[in-house]
């Protein structure tokens, strides 16, 4: 069963990295968060900073662009702390620049398992623990994994 799952998570990554390829072959990309529109070009000097919002510090080009990677996956598709870091990495981000991405993309871990219990089970039939053990695997918490699973119903 997890060869499957694993399979089935193998192409939907695959789909997605198709996905943000044609999407990301612009050389300027436009960002919008909390009402504030600014261009942001590839152009743009890695060593450039701005100030951090969250933590009053300053964010590297690099650090801006991890926050915006990561917050158009989640708006694709659920992921763990854990599962987005590792796909921003592969990316080509630094760690340190996918956990500061993953981190500061706002999202609800408690919520993306719940997305993704939602999308297992869209899928395939699970047992409760089952299911808990899959989004374990994905990289959730056992407490993120018990509040989605419970959220679907179990």
């Amino acid at each position: 069963m997890k060869k499957i799952i694993a399979l089935l998570l193998a192409v939907s990554i695959l789909a997605t990295f198709a996905f943000f390829a044609v999407g990301s072959s612009d050389d300027t990309s436009t960002a919008t968060d909390n009402n504030t529109t600014s261009n942001i070009t590839d152009n743009d000097s890695t060593n450039a900073t701005t100030e951090s919002p969250t933590e009053g510090k300053q964010e590297t080009v690099s650090q801006k662009n991890a926050v915006r990677k990561a917050k158009s996956y989640l708006d694709f598709s659920a992921f763990s702390r854990q599962g987005l870091i590792d796909q921003l990495e592969y990316e080509g981000f630094s760690t340190e620049d996918a956990t500061y991405g993953a981190d500061n993309a706002g999202a609800d871990w408690n919520e993306q398992a719940v997305k993704k219990a939602k999308s297992y089970l869209d899928y395939s039939a699970f047992s409760r623990q089952g299911l808990i053990d899959q989004l374990e695997y994905e990289g959730f918490t056992y407490e993120q994994a018990v509040y989605g699973v419970e959220q679907n119903g179990f």
